[in-house]
């Protein structure tokens, strides 16, 4: 083989490595996933308005790879950080209502979906003292053999 010929066949090596047999996703399976991120964002927000904080642990991926920036924090957390924030806050509030004004999903693949939104926090806490936030956040969620679990992501309150 000539030498100069290397690079053609580096760039053929390069393109065969980057192809996947991984089939396309067809618009609907891509339609089924939006749906059930939605409807488990949902669900999500219904079950701490229902149960309280301490829901959220149903919704978190507990790996070792999960993080999670929270409002006014400027470093990523771990679960069991996350964790215990979540607890130390639940005692606090007698009631935790949150919505979407607007949530922007792309998904990757069949196990993988980013999103970003805004969302409405309306919090009650022990004494009955009313909080309403408008916040942004913006994640990932992973399919695991219990459903769409946030794996990581970031949390900020718009001023």
């Amino acid at each position: 083989m000539k030498l100069n010929c290397l690079p053609y066949l580096f760039l053929l090596v390069i393109f065969h490595g980057c192809t996947t047999n991984d089939r396309v996703m067809s618009i609907q399976e891509k339609s089924r996933i939006e749906q059930d991120i939605r409807q488990t964002m949902v669900a999500y927000f219904q079950d701490v308005k229902q149960y309280g904080l301490n829901t959220e642990f149903r919704y978190l991926d507990s790996s070792a790879e999960f993080y999670w920036v929270p409002p006014g924090a400027t470093v990523a957390y771990g679960y069991d950080t996350i964790r215990t924030m979540i607890e130390h806050n639940a005692v606090k509030f007698k009631s935790v209502d949150n919505s979407w004004d607007s949530l922007h999903l792309i998904v990757l693949d069949q196990e993988h979906v980013i999103y970003t939104g805004q969302l409405n926090s309306n919090m009650t806490d022990t004494s009955g003292e009313v909080s309403k936030v408008k916040m942004v956040e913006s994640g990932v969620l992973i399919k695991r053999q219990s459903g769409w679990k946030l794996l990581g992501g970031q949390t900020a309150i718009i001023p």
